[in-house]
């Protein structure tokens, strides 16, 4: 009888070691299952349609001979340093697997908010991103062949750090370089309260990325509505650049 017991809490001690290293087990394969954040995802491009600017005629004057005029020149000639995009968002939500198979989705989202994200690297690293530093921007004035004295480079231009805070991809971005583009035709200043900021970040391998956060259907700077305008830099003497185009919605 004795023997008997004692063989019973024997087995019920084993059961209760497998259970606790099971569960040990259960615990440890948990953490190391890495966690999926959403990330910006790369956008389509529906429609596009290129303004060049507008064309101005040379004035002239016809003077007298042995004289000597004074006269004052005013020009307005688009900026060779940059470039801009301006548009609408559309898109869905959806839980897909790697097949693109749907289980459900969203559609119809007609409402864009969010942020559109524009990079020369078309295979950005969204897993460790931050406001662009200064060596990144200083990287990129030198590839678009800006001069440091040029009144026109990307450090001057994104001059200020007032934009909202963002979320991308699940890291709060504030107080990156900012910039804020024009509405209806004028100057809005920059800060949080602008229709249209733009920011710089960085993606974990250094590349300088554009940050337009959304605003649903808003007056743009030719009175127009849009939902993101944006601006880029460019090579004055260089082919142009290829830009990518990602969209994160609902952040």
């Amino acid at each position: 009888m004795e023997e008997t017991r004692k063989t019973r809490t024997r087995e019920a001690t084993m059961n209760y070691r497998r259970y606790f290293l099971a569960a040990i087990l259960l615990f440890v394969s948990a953490l190391a299952i890495p966690s999926v954040m959403a990330v910006p995802t790369g956008a389509s491009i529906t429609f596009n349609s290129t303004d060049y600017g507008p064309s101005s005629s040379p004035g002239s004057l016809t003077t007298n001979r042995s004289t000597i005029t004074t006269i004052v020149l005013d020009a307005m000639q688009q900026d060779q340093h940059w470039k801009a995009y301006i548009g609408n968002v559309t898109g869905t939500l959806t839980l897909d697997d790697v097949g693109n198979n749907t289980i459900y989705d969203w559609t119809g989202i007609t409402t864009a908010a969010g942020e559109v994200y524009a990079s020369r690297n078309g295979s950005l690293n969204f897993g460790a991103v931050a406001c662009a530093n200064s060596t990144v921007i200083g990287n990129e004035q030198t590839l678009m062949n800006m001069s440091v004295g040029d009144a026109d480079t990307i450090g001057r231009t994104f001059n200020s750090t007032a934009h909202s805070s963002t979320v991308v991809a699940g890291t709060t971005l504030s107080s990156c370089n900012m910039t804020s583009t024009y509405v209806n035709n004028a100057s809005q200043g920059q800060n949080s309260s602008a229709s249209f900021q733009e920011f710089l970040m960085q993606d974990a391998g250094a590349n300088l990325v554009y940050v337009a956060i959304l605003n649903d259907n808003k007056a743009g700077y030719n009175g127009k509505t849009y939902d993101f305008q944006m601006i880029v830099a460019e090579s004055h003497v260089q082919a142009p650049r290829t830009y990518y185009f990602y969209v994160e919605l609902g952040s």
